[in-house]
Formats: structure tokens, sequence, C-alpha cells
């Protein structure tokens, strides 16, 4: 396969069709777009094969290119132009919200000052959240670009001012799967449905009061790089197993499955669903802690194996015995004797 000058160590997994859209909102405008496709290191001739593929890297650098020439940070779709610093303002007006709930109601509520042409909404039924996206005039051409960007943003923002992937519990998009309907899956963390009657996300609804861990300074870091948020999916730096370790270890604390999600803003059932997605579950998490716990214990103290058993959260020395010699097929003394 041939390999593009940009970002080579970088799979090209972007899809023209998304390249071509950003074309077409330079033929509406009757320019030529050879300077952004320069920019990107994308052949004039690779973009007219709908069969080839770009890295992500390359089609950032085409979209922020196109925004800048253009002036617009919605190239082509809506009647009227979203100049540019469009969603550096939306963000702006979100960032001081007190949770992410109510920074995403701002975001769809100002959408409406760009444009008319969508609506973008949040709603909450039950444990579920939502939000979808009204079309009030026909977006042609561009109406796949459009839509898969409009959500793709707002999902990646929320990742962003929460710090953390949010899994989605389905995205859907009002047209036929398109024959690259793969890159969806890349980009969404969660069921991908076409044929919908709407665009929209919709997710745990306990997702809304997480806080934002983001502030006005890292907000203007972000912006002079913004585009990361829509072309990359969510870099999974904060891990719902990882979190979960740490509730687990805060001294003179016995959580249960209810308080653990509590703590995370999910509830159980999403808590259960997604540490089966990072490949783990909620008892193994607790048998590894517990096990450090009571191995860190009996190796650097000379605490009676009752107390140790105590401290790693057992009712009962004979439990523990057997759920540590089933975790290392020693029994506690034994493990204290050998010296680890």
């Amino acid at each position: 396969m041939r390999r593009h000058p940009a970002d080579c160590a970088a799979s090209a997994r972007t899809p023209m069709a998304l390249v071509q859209a950003v074309l077409q909102a330079y033929a509406q405008r009757g320019l030529a777009p050879a300077g952004a496709l320069a920019k990107a290191q994308i052949p004039p001739s690779d973009a007219q094969d709908a069969t080839r593929r770009i890295t992500a890297l390359q089609f950032e650098r085409l979209c922020q290119a196109a925004m800048q020439e253009l002036d617009d940070e919605a190239p082509g779709w809506f009647s009227r132009r979203l100049p540019w610093g469009s969603y550096g303002m939306l963000a702006r007006a979100s960032i001081g919200a007190p949770s992410l709930g109510v920074a995403l109601a701002r975001w769809c509520r100002h959408h409406g000052l760009l444009t008319q042409d969508v609506t973008l909404t949040l709603t909450t039924q039950g444990d579920e959240a939502a939000v979808t996206i009204a079309e009030h005039r026909p977006l042609g051409a561009l109406r796949e670009f459009a839509l898969l960007s409009l959500l793709r943003n707002l999902h990646g923002l929320a990742c962003w001012l929460a710090d953390s992937q949010l899994p989605l519990r389905e995205a859907g998009f009002p047209f036929p799967a398109p024959p690259h309907a793969d890159v969806y899956e890349r980009l969404f963390p969660g069921p991908v449905c076409f044929g919908t009657a709407q665009a929209g996300l919709r997710f745990d609804a306990h997702a809304l009061a997480l806080p934002l861990r983001r502030d006005a300074t890292a907000l203007d870091q972000m912006l002079r790089r913004a585009l990361p948020i829509l072309v990359w999916p969510y870099r999974r730096d904060r891990l719902l197993s990882r979190r979960v370790r740490q509730l687990m270890r805060q001294p003179g604390t016995t959580h249960t499955a209810e308080t653990l999600a509590g703590a995370l803003a999910l509830s159980p059932r999403s808590l259960h669903r997604q540490l089966r997605a990072e490949g783990t579950s909620l008892q193994q998490l607790k048998d590894e802690v517990r096990q450090a716990r009571a191995t860190e214990l009996l190796l650097r103290t000379r605490q009676p194996i009752g107390r140790v058993a105590r401290a790693a959260g057992f009712q009962n020395d004979k439990s523990f015995i057997r759920a540590f010699k089933g975790w290392t097929g020693l029994t506690p003394q034994a493990l204290r004797e050998r010296g680890g």
C-alpha cells in the first residue's frame, strides 16, 4: 500500500469521501482547494479516488486550512458562514458550568445563535440522556459531513471537558450506512446505527453530573489546536478501571457497586458494562486491591493475620486465608515466611 508523506507512522483510515466533502465547500464558493490539499500533503489526483484513505493528521490539516481560508468553521454546511472562532466562543460560554450537563445544555442552546439551519437539543429520560439534531433546511451534499462533524465535535468536547472517555449507548444517523461506515465505529465509542429518525447521541444520564476538569487556561491552550477533538477519538487516559481502583484504595472506605457508581456519576449497570468493555470486572478489581493491600501488610509489617484480614476488607480470618490462597497459591503465613 502506498504511504502518504504526512504522519507515515499512522495508518491511513480516514475515507476520501470526507476529503471530497471539504472540497465541495470550496466548489460552492468558486475557490480552488490546491493550497489546502498541499498543506495536508494530499495529491489532487488522490482526492478524486474514493477508494483511497488518508491519515487523521492529514485530515486535521486539511480542515484547519479550509476553515481558515473559507473563514467558515462549518465549511459549506449551513446557509451562512460560521466565522473562524465561532465554536471557540461556544466553548468559552460553557467552560464555567458547574457540571457537564449544564455545559452541554449551554452548548446546544448557544449553537442556535450561530445558525438556525439545525437545532441541537439535550434531553433526559430516566437514566438516559440524548443530544439530537433537528434539521430545518436541506443540508444537501454536505449533510453527512455536517451531521457527523456536529456530533463528533460535541462528543469530543464533552470528553475533553470531563477529561474522561464517555461511552455511548448509541450514535444514530438519519441516512443509510455509507461505504466507509467503519470510520464511525472508530469515532464513536458505542453502537452506531444508520437510518434513524434524527442524528443524535444517547448516553448514561449520570454522566451529566460529572464536574468539569478543565479551566479557562486549559481552554485557551486547547483552542490553539482544537481540531483533534473532531478527527481523533478522545485518548482514554482516565480508564474507568483505574478510577475504580483509586476509589477502592482510599483508606477507611468500603465500597459497593452502588457507592462506586455514585462516586463516578454512573448507574451500577453502566459501571459493570463499561468495566466489561475494558476487559475486567468489579470483583476482579476488588480482588486485585485486596490482594495488593494484604501482601503489603504481610511483608512490611508484623500485624497479626486477623488484623491484615480486616484491613483487606474481610470479615474473618478463614475467608481471608481461603481467598488469599486462591490468589497466590500460598497461605498468608506462608507468604510472610517466604518474604514474598
